[in-house]
């Protein structure tokens, strides 16, 4: 109460100013908070407010809220640095939530029409989609419940992308008049236990803003890439390194072939600076980010380097893992795309770059490593020049969730927006 009351005091000057043209993305790291607001142009975001604040080590456990009161304040600070900055206050917002309990996976079920001569139409479409929701959510709870110890754990759909849709082996990207027999659809699916999207509900509503959506991060990162184009041949592995997770993405075709995610990120690699070189976090944490610095003395360098190989190598054993569970693919996209903060150690590029962990994975040739730069984002621009890295793209990626949410109520969607329309209800 005491709590609601103190931000409603901050916010009373720019009570008058809400805008309904705007939505605020909220990525809550374990490391930081962000915060981005934007107004909507057309089918253009434009960003006109940046807010950024530090967590303490206790307010997050493995991506996921461990202290709901204070992520709330770093929250109320990243957002009224993006608001003072904006000059209003928008209260639609949407957050992301990663962490090794978001099951994201690509599902296929295979239907046999008993009316094959008759063309299909939406509502057995809508039929389709929900027997694969089904099937996906069934395998989520079997993994969680697993993972946990809890059969018990209850869990909710975050996001749902169309794939892929075949008719009697066809490829089509509009459904809709077609006759056949099979129709096999694609669809990416990703699940979170309730008590994490709990935690997020109640931030939303400690802040005093109206949730628009809830996304797996490695998901919102993927819709940063890909745009508002329904037939992007974008193909790529996305990789979110956080402070407490890396979140990994497979594109191809356009179409989010699944999502996985493993919990070592940049504080591993600052917990086991500190512990062999026996310092504090935050001095492990200093040197951590100045390493490429010259005035480190070379003896201190040579010791943070080798803690920093010693994590290096679980991460990269948690990469190729990652990466072998995605079985249904014949061959892993070329290409990897690297954000969030984690991704900014330079011995984890070169390490991605020059090691030769790829060799017992389905890839057709070495792949290509390179930072996403918020230029590549589609459809975002930035009128506070303050959005110059890699470390935003997961935000700006809940910015084109939010976007998409919002659009989806238009009377002009191609078929394939139809359809994923469905899936956001």
């Amino acid at each position: 109460m005491v709590l609601t009351m103190v931000f409603d005091k901050l916010r009373k000057s720019r009570r008058d100013k809400i805008a309904n043209d705007y939505i605020v993305a909220l990525d809550i790291g374990t490391e930081y908070v962000k915060a981005l607001i934007a107004k909507l142009d057309g089918e253009n975001l434009q960003i006109v407010g940046v807010g950024r604040s530090h967590q303490q080590i206790s307010d997050m456990y493995a991506g996921a809220i461990a202290d709901i009161s204070g992520v709330v304040r770093n929250c109320e600070d990243a957002l009224s640095e993006a608001e003072d900055q904006a000059g209003l206050q928008a209260k639609r917002v949407v957050i992301g939530i990663a962490g090794e309990l978001v099951k994201g996976v690509t599902n296929t079920i295979r239907y046999r029409r008993p009316q094959p001569d008759r063309p299909l139409d939406t509502a057995e479409m809508e039929f389709i989609i929900e027997k694969v929701q089904e099937r996906a959510q069934s395998k989520a709870q079997k993994q969680i419940a697993l993972e946990t110890g809890n059969a018990d754990v209850e869990i909710k759909l975050v996001n749902s992308a169309l794939v892929s849709i075949h008719i009697d082996g066809y490829k089509v990207s509009n459904p809709i008049g077609f006759q056949g027999h099979d129709v096999a659809v694609q669809i990416y699916t990703a699940f979170a236990p309730m008590v994490h999207i709990g935690a997020l509900e109640r931030v939303a509503d400690e802040l005093s803003l109206e949730l628009l959506a809830v996304a797996a991060e490695p998901f919102a990162v993927s819709r940063s890439v890909l745009g508002t184009d329904a037939n992007s041949n974008f193909t790529a592995i996305l990789a979110d390194v956080g402070g407490g997770t890396t979140d990994i993405a497979v594109v191809n075709d356009g179409g989010v072939e699944g999502t996985k995610m493993f919990g070592i990120g940049g504080r591993s690699f600052t917990r086991t600076i500190a512990s062999e070189m026996n310092i504090s976090y935050e001095e492990a944490e200093k040197l951590k980010v100045n390493i490429d610095n010259s005035k480190i003395k070379p003896t201190v360098a040579d010791n943070v380097n080798a803690a920093i190989d010693k994590t290096l190598e679980v991460w990269m054993s948690g990469v190729e893992l990652a990466l072998s569970e995605f079985d249904s693919a014949d061959h892993l996209p070329n290409r990897i795309l690297l954000c969030g903060g984690g991704a900014s150690l330079t011995k984890l590029v070169e390490a991605l770059k020059t090691q030769d962990w790829h060799k017992d994975l389905p890839f057709t040739k070495k792949p290509t490593v390179h930072h996403i730069h918020p230029s590549e984002v589609i459809g975002i621009t930035d009128s506070t020049s303050l959005v110059t890295d890699h470390t935003f793209i997961t935000a700006m990626g809940l910015l084109r969730v939010g976007y998409d949410t919002i659009i989806g109520s238009s009377n002009s969607d191609t078929i394939k927006e139809k359809l994923n329309r469905i899936l956001r209800i």
